[in-house]
């Protein structure tokens, strides 16, 4: 298992946001936490939007990726392809496309550990699928 943390869209906004619900206990996990960090394109977009209502949150956000808080993962062709396949396999939820990014890049670089703030879907989604993921901050 590598160390990388999966930071997906809720907690990045609930550490930027000191409205959301969640914004303590994330910080207070996410300043405790020294290995990287990595998240995707989609994530950052949702996030964006998501904080596009608090005065300078599309700005903070992007900076938190120009900052060094998390290294930005492009998609390839691949990844996109196999983003495909998990949509269509987990419709039912439905599956978010910035969900099926991380949980492509999970498979790529061998993580299982995801920063979030929505369990209910990560508890049902499976790397490569059979593993499930560990899901913080509890």
């Amino acid at each position: 298992m590598a160390g990388e943390l999966l930071l997906d869209t809720g907690a990045l906004v609930s550490v930027l946001d000191r409205s959301q619900v969640h914004h303590e206990k994330c910080v207070r996990f996410f300043d405790g936490w020294d290995a990287p960090v990595v998240s995707t394109e989609a994530v950052l977009t949702e996030a964006t939007h998501l904080l596009g209502r608090v005065r300078n949150g599309r700005k903070a956000c992007v900076e938190f990726f120009l900052d060094g808080g998390a290294v930005l993962v492009p998609a390839t062709v691949p990844s996109l392809r196999r983003v495909r396949e998990l949509l269509e396999e987990y419709a039912d939820l439905p599956m978010d496309y910035a969900d099926a990014t991380l949980v492509v890049l999970a498979e790529e670089i061998g993580t299982d550990l995801v920063f979030t703030t929505d369990r209910r879907d990560f508890r049902v989604y499976r790397i490569r699928g059979r593993k499930s993921f560990r899901i913080v901050p509890e």
